[in-house]
């Protein structure tokens, strides 16, 4: 009897409060999740894996429409799929007062936000002063000028001990992970130049699609996410993975503070043209809704999806650019380019046509380096790689250029890079907190998108 009720007062303790005091079984299904208004597929796929101590039963609360319906529907194929169907019940609750019925009911105790951005810092800051953890996609935020209140959001979390946590999907890309890696052994790498505005240390570019398929089907957007008063321009929403893998790999895990270390240089955004057949195939719609209309010139849709920054961060000179076009090459989808310049040898991310569209790493000695020695410190200094990420070879191409080979198994893909980060988050739940750095570094990051935003429209 008294262990039964020791059971059960551990299991209350984390509901209510979100600490890590009580180890999880999966029979505790402690983990309760609620979905708030899934306007973004990135909600579904959230739930494209399931998790021991996740319960089955999800607790939606949403307006009705069809983002409610296409997010259902990724849910149910999921369960429905041949291969490791999962068992997800979706409990929904439709209505103007989606917001309100949920906080006053409280069903879960994790709740997951990716939709329309308008209004997510407030609905991230209600949600965490009514003591529920958040998962949240990015951003969490889309106007400097509610850069404090998500500041605020932070505070909430701290005094109500729950976890506010968004999803970095980037960092599990494994050449990403490979290249901080590599970064971090000295004798390969040496140490991050600082770079200059018209040559910074550190480069990260990306380019997404409009139209595109998802889960093996295309994808219908929501009319509102061409609108960047509440999806958000391409600098404050893509771009805040780039900041984020800037601030990951070249400082790892140490705290950064936006009030000291971050120096905006310049930044610039500019839009993508979608005539109406674009934009009836990416949304099933005919017209342009009203909201739309202001970004209307000569019957195409201009959007401000594509944004450049160029700042430094504690010294460090770092570009991240994001470019949106409508629909990728045969063959090809979203890409990323990145490059670290380091005094001995720069890390390149490259992902053309010439990698068959998927991401692979390269080493290039620099010149001003012995050769002979640089060989050697390769050599001799890749078994550290190697253990953390097993099977993974290099290649030579040249004296100086090395390809980093990695192993099929490890490229799983953008979509499966949710489940990771949300399994990340349940171990933070049951551990009670972040690591340290984690919440400064959010910060500091949304602090370097919405000033940038800022910048580049004056």
């Amino acid at each position: 009897m008294k262990k039964n009720s020791l059971l059960l007062l551990c299991s209350l303790l984390l509901v209510l409060a979100g600490a890590g005091g009580c180890k999880k079984t999966e029979k505790m299904k402690e983990v309760q999740l609620i979905t708030l208004d899934p306007g973004h597929f990135h909600a579904a796929l959230v739930q494209k894996t399931s998790y021991p101590q996740v319960s089955d039963e999800v607790y939606v609360y949403a307006p009705e429409g069809d983002d409610l319906q296409e997010h259902l529907k990724k849910v149910e194929a999921y369960n429905t799929r041949n291969d490791s169907p999962t068992r997800w019940k979706e409990t929904v609750y439709t209505g103007d007062d989606f917001l309100e019925k949920m906080l006053a009911e409280k069903k879960g105790n994790v709740m997951v936000t990716a939709g329309n951005n308008g209004r997510k810092t407030e609905y991230i800051l209600k949600t965490l002063q009514a003591g529920i953890h958040v998962l949240a996609d990015k951003p969490m935020v889309i106007v400097p000028e509610q850069f404090d209140l998500l500041k605020s959001c932070f505070d909430a979390a701290r005094e109500k001990n729950v976890l506010l946590y968004d999803i970095m999907t980037e960092r599990y890309e494994v050449t990403t992970q490979l290249q901080r890696e590599f970064s971090m052994q000295p004798e390969i790498f040496g140490r991050l130049e600082e770079g200059t505005p018209d040559n910074p240390a550190v480069t990260k570019e990306s380019v997404h699609h409009f139209f595109k398929t998802v889960s093996g089907n295309p994808l219908k957007r929501p009319a509102w996410f061409f609108d960047v008063e509440q999806q958000g321009e391409g600098i404050v929403d893509v771009a805040t993975h780039l900041v984020d893998l800037v601030q990951w790999e070249c400082f790892p895990e140490q705290m950064l503070d936006y009030t000291k270390d971050i120096e905006l240089i310049r930044a610039r955004h500019w839009t993508t043209p979608l005539d109406l057949p674009q934009f009836t195939q990416s949304t099933g719609l005919d017209n342009y809704p009203d909201y739309l209309k202001k970004d209307v010139v000569n019957d195409t849709l201009q959007v401000y999806s594509n944004g450049e920054i160029i700042y430094r961060l504690k010294g460090i000179c770092a570009k991240v650019s994001v470019i949106w076009n409508y629909e990728a090459p045969a063959g090809a989808g979203d890409t990323h380019y990145s490059i670290m310049r380091g005094t001995k040898a720069n890390l390149i991310i490259r992902q053309g046509a010439e990698q068959q569209y998927i991401p692979a790493l390269y080493i290039e000695i620099s010149e001003s380096v012995n050769l002979q020695e640089a060989t050697a410190n390769l050599e001799k200094n890749f078994p550290n790689v190697e253990k953390k990420y097993p099977g993974v070879t290099l290649k030579k191409l040249s004296d100086r250029a090395w390809e980093v080979q990695v192993p099929q198994h490890y490229h799983n893909g953008h979509e499966a890079h949710f489940g990771q980060v949300t399994e990340n988050f349940l171990q933070y739940l049951h551990d009670g907190k972040l690591p340290e750095w984690e919440v400064p570094n959010m910060i500091a990051k949304y602090y370097t998108t919405t000033q940038a935003l800022k910048m580049a429209k004056e």
